[in-house]
């Protein structure tokens, strides 16, 4: 087979034990789902992905494809399907096709990291503002697939209001165009809307036209810190109902303060038991008022200690320390897994306490933070999966958080996806008509079921 793809091809496959094998895994935990890929291909044409497809359906094939790899639900894993698969790696697709200053747009490859996409614009002044905290390894097909937009979804929206049009290649190995190279469309259905977030189950994204804006003229980054969870979530409630509007609103935890401030010291003050990372952007005289309004709510929502700086580098300095969070944790215990949950801002703290129970009971150490604006909760959980007890104690304690974030109203991702991980909470969490819904638009687009099969619903 592998003979016959190079023949119709003009792509390089990995067929080697040594090469294919650590595509068995991604970011996930999944230790009862490693198996490994029957073969890699690193495309660099659409037509040569197209052949693959085709050759998939004839024999009978899988195809998951699969960019940076740094899925934590296990999307990009080879599941149990008794069927081969072939792993689509766009590593050799990863061109910024154009750049339209005129037209405010970008046309990509879907291996595309983020960001050299944000360096590239802004020699233009322009401005992509989904911004996930992996940005120098998070690729566009990625975060399309997952639907990833981070910590300034409150103000600019997500990933899908940036999304013009896709070219996608479906079940049967044709090219679709979705969408329009255009800012505005409402002829026919929103199918690149429908594909993103689809998590590679619905086809494959082999290019994308990315909606731009001009970059605001500066920023401010402010630090408020409190002596208790609960005040810092009075305070997010009264941010969210002013006329405030922050570029982005996170939440750190006492114990993700300390592990950061440990592991890549920034000046964090590590005494209080939250902080909230507030970041404003815009015109000076705009982010002036707003800085005075926000100064006030936060010493009435009684922030015991305020920090500001519009000083380039130290924002750099303390974005890179937020950014640092997963790997500073990484250096707790000889593995951290980072789950992902969603609840009304209202019931942050709430979330954060039932999470600090879980972690105290199941003795499994939490580092907190999440994007405060949106209720978008990351939990890092430091553990040593090789210890049977750690190992046990964390599927029960990841069975308590999904299962108390529906209980509260929530949900069971904002970014991070379902994959395999989190499909048994799904009949929990969908309605189960919109749940055969989604099944049936499976099938549209994927007939012959081989894209990332047992994935995402």
């Amino acid at each position: 087979m592998i003979k016959e793809l190079k023949k119709i091809t003009n792509c390089e496959f990995l067929e080697d034990k040594e090469d294919i094998y650590p595509y068995a895994y991604d970011t996930s935990v999944a230790l009862s789902s490693v198996n490994v890929p029957f073969c890699v291909a690193l495309p660099e044409s659409i037509e040569d992905v197209q052949k693959i497809v085709k050759y998939a359906i004839k024999n009978n094939l899988v195809i998951i494809p699969r960019g940076a790899g740094t899925c934590h639900s296990a999307g990009c894993r080879v599941s149990k399907d008794e069927r081969r698969a072939i792993i689509i790696h766009f590593s050799k697709m990863n061109k910024i096709i154009e750049i339209d200053e005129k037209n405010l747009t970008a046309k990509v490859q879907p291996n595309v990291v983020l960001g050299d996409l944000q360096r590239a614009i802004d020699k233009f002044n322009l401005f992509f503002p989904p911004d996930p905290s992996n940005l120098e390894v998070s690729t566009i097909g990625g975060a399309i697939a997952l639907s990833s937009s981070g910590p300034r979804t409150f103000k600019y929206g997500q990933i899908k209001n940036y999304i013009l049009n896709l070219k996608i290649v479906n079940g049967e190995g044709e090219v679709v165009e979705l969408g329009k190279d255009l800012r505005k469309n409402v002829t026919g259905y929103n199918l690149c809307d429908l594909f993103i977030g689809s998590e590679g189950t619905f086809g494959i994204v082999v290019e994308a036209t990315l909606k731009l804006i001009p970059k605001p003229a500066c920023t401010k980054l402010i630090l408020a810190y409190f002596k208790s969870i609960d005040e810092a979530g009075v305070c997010v409630t009264k941010i969210l109902t002013s006329n405030v509007q922050p570029a982005t609103l996170d939440i750190l935890d006492d114990k993700t303060l300390i592990t950061i401030e440990k592991f890549n010291p920034t000046g964090l003050y590590t005494r209080y038991e939250a902080a909230l990372l507030i970041e404003l952007d815009g015109e000076v005289e705009s982010i002036s008022a707003e800085s005075k309004k926000l100064q006030t709510i936060l010493e009435e929502a009684h922030a015991e200690k305020i920090v500001n700086t519009d000083d380039k580098k130290a924002n750099e300095d303390i974005w890179k320390a937020r950014r640092s969070s997963f790997a500073c944790c990484a250096k707790l215990a000889p593995n951290v897994v980072t789950e992902d949950i969603v609840v009304s801002t209202s019931k942050i703290p709430e979330m954060i306490k039932f999470i600090r129970q879980l972690s105290q009971k199941y003795g499994i150490m939490a580092c907190i933070m999440g994007h405060a604006g949106d209720g978008n909760i990351h939990p890092n959980f430091a553990l040593d999966l090789e210890n049977i007890t750690q190992l046990r104690n964390f599927k029960e304690l990841k069975d308590e958080l999904f299962k108390g974030a529906l209980k509260m109203g929530g949900t069971l991702s904002g970014e991070h996806g379902i994959g395999m991980e989190k499909r048994v909470y799904l009949e929990d969490a969908i309605n189960p008509i919109a749940h055969s819904y989604m099944k049936q638009i499976k099938q549209v687009f994927d007939p012959h079921n081989i894209f990332n099969p047992d994935k995402a619903i």
